[in-house]
């Protein structure tokens, strides 16, 4: 029967339990995760994690007293040396534990468990999804309703804009007839300048070829006195 049972006896004898616990926890510390049973893993988890907290006060003490926990000296030169200065802002929850589904020979749940703060990958894949979570939501504007004054000045506003347009699309095509008109003056003007002196050169070759008929018709006195002499 359980009777106060307050932990899992893992189905061994308190010696052998303590010692199986001890190595457990030397190695996940040397090599920061290990594989193994869930029933196994939620034991170690809960005989380690006060070491872990004890570790972050790196004094003669607390290093002799993990020591009498661990039985390995490597493992608790690695503690104080790695793995606290990690942990030191982190309050509890040093581990983690993954489900990777039952073990073939006798059908047990096996898991993976592993320090928190030494799993690069997950750590990297956590500080992308940081960065690429800085969305900023554009929120469009809400629409006054019609009986506020706001959106009676917004619909003045547009209705002076419409007018403002229509009054300039009817400006265009009448300033473009108007300059269509001065150019058609213009052009007429300068054939009206250019036929004037055609006509002046025109009408001084007549008088100038009158003049000549004139010149020929007027006779000279000496010319009467030959015909006088013919005469005779």
């Amino acid at each position: 029967m359980r009777h106060r049972k307050g932990f899992n006896h893992l189905g061994r004898t308190a010696s052998h339990r303590k010692a199986m616990l001890a190595n457990m926890a030397s190695s996940l510390i040397l090599h920061k995760r290990i594989k193994t049973t869930e029933a196994k893993a939620k034991a170690l988890r809960m005989y380690l994690e006060p070491l872990i907290t004890k570790s972050k006060d790196d004094s003669t003490h607390s290093r002799r007293v993990i020591f009498s926990y661990l039985k390995d000296k490597y493992a608790v030169s690695e503690l104080f040396r790695e793995v606290s200065p990690k942990i030191v802002d982190r309050p509890g929850g040093y581990t983690r534990i993954l489900k990777i589904g039952n073990r073939l020979g006798d059908n047990a749940e096996m898991c993976i468990i592993e320090l928190v703060d030494f799993n690069t990958n997950l750590l990297e894949a956590q500080e992308a999804q940081k960065t690429k979570s800085t969305r900023r939501r554009r929120g469009g504007k809400k629409k006054p309703a019609e009986g506020t004054p706001v959106a009676q000045t917004e619909s003045v506003v547009e209705s002076d804009e419409v007018s403002v347009v229509e009054t300039e699309a009817h400006e265009e095509p009448v300033a473009k007839v108007e300059e269509t008109d001065t150019k058609v003056e213009n052009v007429k003007e300068e054939k009206e300048e250019s036929e004037v002196p055609k006509a002046e050169k025109v009408e001084a070759k007549d008088d100038s070829k009158k003049t000549e008929a004139v010149e020929d018709k007027k006779e000279t006195p000496e010319d009467k006195k030959e015909e006088n002499k013919k005469t005779e």
